[in-house]
């Protein structure tokens, strides 16, 4: 007959210590001295003990886990998110849950609140989406990351979007363009929305009308439709903003099968900095927004939530690259 798997009970009388000690060791409690925890890690390891994450929730009525809402894994921006995201959860003790729901999903809420998770990362949420109201209501702890609503009672964290949006257009102003096209992102998002806001707000403060747009998702397939819809004509814009960095990859690929060279020919911006933005065969013009801080605030916001509701906004930054040049002769 196998003998019962070893108790926390058991490490501490062969660790000389109390149970709840035993406990605050293993999750790495500040209050226990290096030499104790260093004692009931040994009794540990010699005993064969594992920590219980039941036990451990039970005791402290926390699960150890956070929840984060994406819908787009396609988009690289995103597993770049979640990597800074478990990376930081990852740092505290705390176990990554990742929840990709559909937009119209009925059933959103109660997976969120069914007691599997302490609190909720929203990164992809629409304009429209009732969840961060429903989350509030409930009060379950929840942080928007990326993207906002138009609610000063929800905490948030994203990136000054119109301000990036401007950012990107004064870069081809600046270069001298004054046929600019863009191909912006959905509406129904804030980023989509405020990345418009802020390209239409430089344009008209240069005196200049945008020179064809279109809307899409922040997909490939939109970025390559629309510029070869754009700079398939004679009266061709000499530059594109793009709404994302993704788009702005379906654009470029456009020229090339348009026989159009980047920058000599058409230029582009785009917005966001993934990793591919910088490769040697790409070398994409961006507005960057840094990730990492980002995930930092949100793990802060949503394992602390604040007294009172905080929407965090951080500066972006314009990244030179190869992408952008005076318009043609």
């Amino acid at each position: 007959m196998s003998e019962r798997p070893p108790t926390s009970h058991d490490v501490a009388r062969a660790a000389g210590v109390s149970q709840p000690t035993v406990s605050r060791a293993l999750r790495g409690d500040p209050r226990v001295t290096e030499a104790t925890r260093e004692r009931v890690e040994q009794a540990a390891r010699e005993l064969g003990y594992v920590a219980s994450d039941r036990g451990r929730s039970l005791a402290t009525r926390r699960t150890g886990r956070v929840g984060v809402v994406v819908e787009d894994l396609d988009n690289p921006f995103y597993l770049e998110l979640l990597d800074e995201l478990h990376e930081r959860l990852e740092r505290g003790g705390t176990r990554m849950i990742v929840f990709t729901p559909r937009h119209d999903d009925p059933h959103g809420l109660e997976r969120l609140v069914d007691g599997s998770i302490d609190g909720v990362v929203l990164t992809t949420t629409f304009l429209d989406s009732p969840l961060p109201g429903l989350l509030r209501d409930r009060g379950f702890p929840f942080v928007l990351l990326n993207r906002v609503v138009d609610d000063d009672g929800v905490t948030s964290c994203s990136v000054d979007n119109r301000l990036g949006g401007e950012l990107g257009a004064q870069e081809l102003l600046d270069a001298g363009h004054r046929a600019i096209g863009a191909v912006f992102g959905p509406s129904q998002t804030s980023t989509g929305r405020d990345r418009e806001l802020g390209v239409r707000a430089a344009l008209r403060a240069a005196g200049v009308a945008l020179h064809g747009m279109r809307r899409g998702p922040y997909t490939y397939e939109t970025g390559h439709a629309a510029a070869l819809e754009l700079l398939g004509v004679d009266d061709r814009p000499t530059a594109l903003f793009c709404g994302n960095d993704v788009i702005a990859l379906g654009a470029l690929n456009a020229c090339h099968r348009l026989g159009l060279r980047v920058p000599q020919d058409v230029s582009l911006v785009g917005f966001d900095d993934i990793a591919m933005a910088s490769w040697d065969l790409i070398r994409l013009t961006t507005i960057r927004q840094d990730l990492r801080r980002m995930a930092q605030i949100a793990v802060e916001l949503v394992l602390e939530p604040p007294a009172r509701p905080e929407r965090v906004v951080l500066e972006p930054e314009v990244v030179r690259r190869d992408t952008v040049g005076p318009p043609p002769a």
